[in-house]
């Protein structure tokens, strides 16, 4: 083992894995949901609700002239948006399964908001939520000049960020799946997987959020790490994959593609849907893909600037 690699395997065993936060703001309403035969699943990275101007915003923040005494306001007022686009059929159907990334809790850039646990109040669902821990005692690395626009998490702050899963549907089960990463303890890596109940089966669910930082080929193993679990269920149950896989180039785009679709599961998105955006420029980060389903109809809700990101969404139905 080299000293680097020695260096990164002691920040990990150094970081203390949080548990699984549960909620459930469904009530009885989830009573007849476990009857449906087709489902509307989402997944978005909200980016702590805090607007869409990721660039422009991170400038101004840099020449001092932002508003953080707004931001508890702002945030707020976009899990709203983000509630209503969600459910009242205008953007998309309404949601029975949203995936969230960057899904911080009590984190000064989201204005002390808890995002995965209000939104799901809004929308009366049940949530999943793993948290990504972060040094205390150590800076993070610099990143490429072309990532570092994100305001991140402050050294010593008590909140975090995390990945999330809101459900109409019960939630039978729910895991953290660690992830390979390299070099930063800053940037650890996660999965989550849920499991709900979907007509006479039940749904794997994993919502992953992939690394940016990485190389082409940290990505890939990221996504292997996944796989490798979903492949332990066996091969009767169906599953979802999806999440900000952070596709920034085609090359990655294509190579994820190859490595899923060699496990049997399969995308209705194609290659280049503009699912991010900064200015005029559009990328395609976010995606889903099916196992074991049949995605019936599919879409991109445009426009909502709660994120920097848009929801990205399918109806799904068992194959039979």
């Amino acid at each position: 083992m080299t000293l680097a690699s020695e260096q990164v395997a002691r920040k990990k065993s150094q970081l203390v894995e949080p548990a699984i936060e549960l909620g459930d703001f469904a009530g009885d309403d989830a009573s007849q949901e476990t009857a449906r035969r087709s489902l509307v699943v989402a997944t978005y990275n909200i980016r702590y609700g805090v607007g869409s101007r990721l660039i422009s915003g991170s400038l101004l923040r840099r020449l001092g002239l932002s508003r953080p005494g707004r931001r508890a306001s702002l945030v707020g007022g976009n899990l709203v948006k983000a509630a209503r686009a969600f459910s009242e059929e205008r953007l998309m159907p309404r949601a029975d399964l949203i995936a969230l990334q960057e899904a911080d809790r009590r984190t000064v850039r989201a204005g002390s908001h808890d995002v995965a646990r209000e939104l799901a109040e809004h929308l009366r669902m049940r949530y999943a939520r793993a948290a990504m821990p972060t040094p205390v005692d150590e800076e993070p690395l610099p990143k490429q000049w072309y990532l570092d626009f994100e305001q991140r998490i402050e050294m010593g702050e008590t909140g975090d960020t995390g990945v999330a899963i809101l459900s109409r549907l019960p939630l039978g089960a729910a895991e953290r799946v660690e992830l390979p990463w390299h070099e930063c303890a800053w940037r650890p890596r996660l999965a989550l997987h849920v499991v709900v109940p979907f007509g006479a089966s039940r749904l794997h669910v994993f919502n992953t959020h992939i690394d940016p930082h990485a190389t082409l080929d940290e990505q890939l193993s990221q996504h292997a790490a996944v796989l490798s679990r979903a492949a332990a269920l066996g091969e009767r149950e169906p599953r979802l994959l999806v999440g900000d896989f952070n596709t920034l180039v085609r090359r990655a785009r294509v190579e994820m593609r190859r490595l899923l679709e060699a496990h049997g599961y399969k995308t209705p998105l194609p290659d280049g849907t503009g699912t991010w955006r900064a200015g005029p420029l559009r990328l395609h980060a976010d995606w889903i893909f099916a196992r074991g389903l049949r995605v019936v109809r599919w879409g991109v809700a445009r426009p909502l600037r709660v994120s920097d990101h848009w929801p990205v969404w399918a109806e799904v139905e068992v194959e039979s």
